[in-house]
């Protein structure tokens, strides 16, 4: 292969990380994954430890790390709420020190690199969808903090890298990603969904269930990271498969409660994070978005038809 290149992935024993060290070697290339298996897992690169291009360090990327590549990408650091407020100093850390040592890297390297942030760099955002051009409404002083102000600072180091030291540098802003390899205990929409109807468990929404989110399969967001590190230019870029936003109760099939009540609605301080108000009542109705079937036949499991069965046959219509 004329164009074989020797890539390291920090945090490529994750789920996003594992999936992209998995492209990147059918695609002939060589790959250091990089991993302290916080959050990480053995088991999602297991498939891959005989391969002999691949390769794993096990590496804390708050320390400096000596290896020759010629592309970085930096997708270390605890992703979710329940794993990044466990200790949101080493948070903040990972994002600040972990940033420094890949630029240094990439730096010394003469290596291009990608840096995986979050659209928490948009805080509470009053601007529906964001812009890469929006600021942002940023509590740094909030329980989340560690990880948006952490990615915040982690994209301002990139930029100051660019400007003073030529690095080559793409910033790719991630929103919320599902997919084969998630953790069930993780927190998120997509997982919480899936994990509860499979326990025969009260469905919860944080809030009222009128926030929106955006939603992007993971083989999605893959081709995107590449698409963008292929670019020869600096780019920031916010990845998400569609310029849209996903009302969490949303409008493809309802399921009626027939008087009986299977979601929970939970309190929560942040639920105006990343949503839009639409001024009407609560639904009593709990649906399964499109987005879920989008490649359901490359998945472990079918994720509509499992919340559709358990939420049926918990409100008696099977």
């Amino acid at each position: 292969m004329d164009n074989k290149k020797r890539i390291a992935i920090t945090g490529g024993a994750g789920f996003l990380g594992s999936h992209l060290c998995e492209r990147l070697l059918e695609e002939g290339n060589d790959v250091i994954c990089i991993d302290n298996l916080f959050t990480g897992r053995k088991d999602n690169i297991r498939h891959l430890m005989d391969n002999p291009y691949f390769e794993f360090i096990r590496h804390d990327i708050t320390e400096p790390l000596y290896v020759e590549v010629d592309q970085i990408y930096n997708l270390a650091c605890p992703a979710s709420p329940v794993h990044y407020q466990y200790n949101p100093i080493k948070t903040a850390k990972t994002s600040v020190m972990g940033a420094l040592n890949c630029l240094g890297l990439a730096k010394r390297c003469n290596a291009s690199i990608l840096q995986a942030s979050t659209s928490e760099v948009y805080g509470d955002p009053e601007v529906h969808p964001q812009p890469e051009s929006y600021r942002g409404c940023v509590n740094p002083i909030g329980i989340r903090s560690c990880y948006d102000e952490g990615k915040r600072m982690a994209e301002t180091l990139f930029f100051d890298y660019y400007r003073q030291h030529k690095v080559d540098i793409k910033v790719v802003r991630i929103f919320n990603t599902y997919g084969p390899r998630m953790s069930i205990n993780d927190g998120r929409v997509v997982s919480n969904f899936i994990v509860q109807a499979l326990r025969g468990e009260d469905i919860t929404i944080y809030g009222d269930g009128t926030q929106t989110r955006s939603f992007c399969y993971v083989d999605d967001l893959i081709d995107g990271m590449q698409m963008a590190e292929d670019v020869l230019a600096l780019v920031l870029y916010s990845y998400e498969k569609e310029n849209r936003e996903i009302p969490i109760p949303s409008k493809r099939e309802d399921i009626k409660l027939q008087g009986k009540e299977f979601v929970n609605y939970v309190a929560c301080d942040t639920m105006e994070y990343r949503k839009r108000y639409n001024n009407k009542a609560v639904k009593k109705t709990l649906t399964i978005p499109a987005w879920l079937n989008e490649k359901a036949c490359s998945m472990n499991i079918n994720f509509s038809q499992v919340l559709k069965e358990a939420l049926m046959k918990k409100t008696g219509m099977m």
